[in-house]
């Protein structure tokens, strides 16, 4: 096999494991598009929506804790392949849901995929990509998120009417009365499409080279590495770099998060998940449909087709985030990015405090988005892959992605109550999370200049030893 279609074969893999991303971004951006009806189905409180919504995100939590042992145990492609079943499983349980409570179980079925491909498959990418093109590689999975976010903002555009805007009222109370009823259900099964090819897919994918290697399978890891790399001279430097990163770690597991230095790396890994999740994105994408239908004045059917304005943008700037990860650096992205998430939400935050809503709030939601999509979004997956060494990748990223869903649940259940509550209503006129959010993005732009490293063009082995000398 030649060079070129090494690397042809190489971002095949890359590609077919990054579905596990794109049906992360559909199994938790379908929500957005239900949950208008669902709400209404089961004549759900604010509290009870917030469970809904954030259901399958402790499912995630549990998801990401659990992949750790998964993937070192039975390896990240068995592990993925359990995540594609998951998927399964939830998209057609959550389309068959008579009660809130047999919903909340399969959402959280659903979680427990995500929350495992979340791990699992930036790392699988890491581990199987070459230094200079493992920042592009590792967003591929990113790109497939917002992919995933796009197309099911697509089709529960289509599901729920498409376009109404010429609509009389009796065809629009007959559209809406369908949603409700059905429309919802359809929107959920849509996903065991995606989930069924996923899991065909995966059973074409090597196994991981690092892992191979830390189950002692030297002479497998260089076939995969063969496959993937090039030369009999690359993959036996690749092969000694790997050896000697495992065997300077003779302590395994948890006891290695204890060593010299690996502490703040682990705390590093967690902050970022945190910043990624408390910074808002996920309440404007699972609720972007209320925020329209509400806040901005569009009617239920509409903002769904506003929401595509969400997915449309997500998907353009992280192709910009995918081409200019390995050339800018992870560090001038996510400082650059931040800043635009402030300006957005503070631009959203002002005009619905004045209520002066319009075109201006739009932009505003749409600047946080691509501003996200360019820095937090996959610049943050791209180091959780990339900043632990070999012997804890695993366990280690688990707990950082782990910490990543805890804060995506906490804020997707609580910001319907802050919406919703006095204080806001009265003394903010509906713009209190939107302020909030801007403030922890100064937050991250503090702690992005003051601690993290740039990590570009260097290997997972030599990013290993910049930690142990720093310690």
């Amino acid at each position: 096999m030649n060079k070129k279609k090494k690397n042809l074969y190489l971002i095949w893999i890359s590609f077919i494991v990054a579905l596990g991303g794109f049906l992360f971004g559909y199994d938790t951006g379908v929500i957005g598009g239900t949950q208008l009806y669902f709400t209404e189905y089961f004549s759900l409180s604010a509290s009870q929506q917030g469970l809904a919504v954030s259901s399958a995100l402790y499912g995630a939590l549990a998801g990401a804790i659990i992949a750790g042992y998964l993937s070192n145990q039975f390896s990240r492609k068995y592990t993925l392949l359990l995540s594609a079943f998951l998927f399964s499983i939830s998209a057609w349980g959550s389309g068959i849901a008579d009660s809130l409570t047999v919903l909340v179980l399969y959402r959280i079925i659903g979680g427990l995929g995500v929350g495992i491909a979340s791990m699992t498959a930036p790392m699988y990418i890491a581990e199987i990509a070459p230094a200079k093109q493992r920042g592009f590689l590792v967003s591929l999975y990113q790109l497939a998120v917002v992919f995933g976010f796009f197309i099911v903002f697509l089709v529960t555009y289509f599901i729920g009417g498409g376009d109404t805007s010429e609509g009389s009222s009796e065809t629009l109370k007959q559209i809406h009365h369908y949603n409700v009823t059905k429309g919802w259900r359809n929107m959920f099964w849509s996903e065991l499409i995606p989930s069924a090819s996923f899991f065909a897919l995966l059973l074409t994918v090597p196994f991981s080279p690092r892992w191979l290697m830390i189950k002692n399978r030297k002479e497998d890891a260089g076939k995969v590495l063969t496959r993937l790399i090039g030369s009999e001279q690359e993959v036996q430097k690749e092969i000694i770099e790997i050896r000697k990163s495992l065997s300077e770690n003779k302590k395994q597991g948890y006891a290695l998060l204890f060593a010299k230095g690996m502490g703040f790396v682990l705390f590093l890994g967690i902050m970022l998940s945190v910043f990624q999740q408390i910074t808002g994105i996920n309440a404007i994408l699972y609720y972007g449909a209320e925020i329209f239908s509400n806040a901005l004045g569009y009617g239920p059917e509409d903002a769904l087709k506003q929401q595509l304005w969400l997915g449309t943008v997500n998907l353009i700037f992280t192709f910009v985030a995918i081409f200019t990860v390995d050339k800018w650096g992870r560090k001038p992205l996510l400082i650059m990015g931040t800043i635009g998430m402030f300006v957005g939400l503070s631009v959203l935050g002002l005009s619905i405090y004045l209520q002066q809503m319009g075109v201006i709030s739009l932009i505003a939601i749409l600047v946080f988005i691509g501003s996200f999509a360019l820095s937090l979004g996959p610049v943050v997956w791209v180091l959780l892959s990339e900043i632990f060494p070999n012997n804890i990748r695993s366990i280690a990223m688990s707990i950082a992605v782990a910490a990543q869903w805890l804060f995506n649940g906490i804020v997707a259940y609580s910001f319907p109550v802050i919406n919703k509550s006095n204080i806001n209503t009265e003394d903010f006129n509906g713009s209190l999370s939107y302020f909030l959010f801007a403030a922890m993005c100064i937050a991250t732009i503090l702690f992005v200049w003051k601690f993290v490293p740039e990590t570009k063009g260097k290997s997972l082995e030599q990013i290993e030893m910049f930690w142990k000398k720093k310690a």
